[in-house]
């Protein structure tokens, strides 16, 4: 007779454990796709180790979850890495590091090159849209793991094919809406732009935390109404004014539609909880203050349908903070499911 699962013991670490759970991707509610991808990276590296340092510390989160309650029950799992990630990892930085490292394309070959990375990154995107397809047809909630920004955008191009109209929570220093960033137009400095002009499924994104823009991207942003940005210096000023976060919060999830799709650079925290990310930026949220950005999303109306979490570094400090927030967002996807029970009032 199998021995009953203790939350509270020690959880013992498995090849695609996550959280010393004893789920498979076979009884799991949330499947984690990680995506160990960082080829467009354009400062810090380090986040394609980001998949295995997580689970690693995931061993240290506790089951108990003050917020959700027990999340873990619905079950957890992660899925093997694709076998050609790590190819299709090799090829691109091979070819994409030079020219990061000159600003961008100088000649003919260099442009060669980066067709040939955005090539990789459309199999990716392919790959990962298929897998976020997989699971959303069998009532799964898919969760994106990175890697750097650029591998969200199949997932994303899979839910908003599913859920027409949805719309998205960007948690992020930047605003990602480069048309193309140094060559390469899936890089990760363009994940909303692609969203923005590809994805007509995405009706709306919410984008919190912004704090280096450029000027073509404030641009966009005056001028489309399917973004609304709550930049730090915004969120700053309207505290300073006396303005609750709590309600700060709650007009950034009435800013969005039922279905919510969250993805989260880990970079729009402060970087005091991910100093290793690919682009440290001063300033973000605070963990307390992104734990009631969740809670009001989870409390008030929405349903979230998936959510990934990237640039993550695989230092133990960001690990540890990464494993934990892939935990909340699993607890608060969960709450959110059609028929779950509200946490009002935790």
């Amino acid at each position: 007779m199998a021995t009953p699962f203790d939350p509270d013991a020690p959880g013992l670490a498995g090849p695609e454990s996550l959280f010393g759970l004893p789920h498979t991707t076979a009884d799991a509610r949330v499947v984690v796709i990680p995506v160990p991808f960082e080829a467009t990276a354009s400062y810090g590296r380090g986040t394609k180790d980001a998949p295995a340092a997580i689970a690693q510390a995931s061993l240290q989160v506790e089951l108990n979850d003050l917020d959700t309650g027990e999340p873990w029950r619905a079950g957890i799992a992660q899925e093997p890495a694709d076998p050609r990630m790590a190819a299709w990892e090799t090829e691109a930085s091979r070819l994409a590091l030079p020219i990061l490292a000159r600003g961008g394309p100088q000649t003919d070959a260099d442009r060669a090159d980066c067709a040939r990375v955005d090539a990789i990154l459309e199999a990716i995107h392919d790959y990962v849209a298929g897998r976020t397809r997989h699971w959303l047809d069998r009532g799964r909630i898919p969760a994106i793991v990175g890697g750097d920004h650029s591998v969200s955008f199949g997932a994303i191009r899979a839910a908003a094919e599913r859920h027409p109209g949805i719309g998205l929570l960007h948690i992020d220093a930047h605003a990602d809406l480069r048309l193309a960033y140094e060559g390469f137009t899936w890089s990760h400095a363009s994940i909303l732009r692609n969203v923005h002009d590809r994805l007509p499924g995405v009706s709306s994104i919410v984008s919190v935390g912004l704090r280096d823009v450029s000027r073509a991207e404030a641009e966009l942003l005056e001028n489309t109404d399917r973004i609304t940005a709550f930049s730090d210096s915004e969120i700053t000023w309207e505290l300073a004014a006396g303005e609750p976060w709590q309600r700060l919060c709650g007009r950034m999830v009435r800013a969005l539609p039922e279905k919510v799709w969250v993805t989260c650079d880990i970079d729009g925290l402060d970087p005091s909880l991910c100093p290793n990310t690919g682009t440290p930026v001063p300033g973000g949220l605070a963990w307390r203050e992104m734990m009631l950005l969740l809670h009001e999303l989870g409390e008030r109306k929405h349903h979230i349908v998936g959510f990934d979490l990237v640039e993550v570094g695989a230092q133990r400090w960001d690990a540890v903070v990464g494993a934990r927030l892939l935990y909340k967002l699993a607890g608060w996807a969960l709450s959110t499911q059609p028929g779950a029970q509200s946490n009002e009032g935790r």
